[in-house]
């Protein structure tokens, strides 16, 4: 990371225009690029990374405001993925800007987490058995 200045914020309080660009660096959700550092008190906080050509940015939120945040806004379809014409309007306004680098991957649902946890309760329910 080079010497930009670091904006840390939370999202609702990003100007419009950064809350495009973090959508289209992550048309298939935010919780599976979550970071984690220990903020100025020394606690660990949560934030989604995104690097413009002037700033570094760490957007706080945790891992269900994350996936709240993508559930709740209209840009992104049920299954969690960017709509199709919200992501070719986006490419538009912002195609010129180089940092943007769109985050491959599948719809950042939760599912695997929540089919993880139910596994390891059926495990621990067969042990007591």
């Amino acid at each position: 990371m080079s010497n930009k200045p670091r904006v840390v914020k939370d999202y609702e309080r990003l100007d419009p225009d950064i809350q495009e660009q973090i959508k289209l660096t992550y048309p298939y959700g935010f919780a599976k690029h979550l970071i984690q550092y220990k903020n100025a008190e020394g606690k660990f906080v949560s934030a989604l990374p995104l690097e413009t050509d002037d700033r570094y940015y760490l957007v706080r939120m945790t891992l269900i405001e994350a996936k709240q945040i993508i559930e709740d806004d209209d840009d992104y379809d049920e299954s969690g993925e960017l709509k199709e014409s919200v992501k070719e309007e986006y490419e538009e306004k912002y195609g010129d800007m180089d940092y943007l680098t769109i985050t491959e991957g599948e719809a950042d649902t939760g599912a695997e987490e929540e089919e993880e946890a139910e596994e390891e309760e059926e495990e621990e329910e067969e042990e007591e058995e």
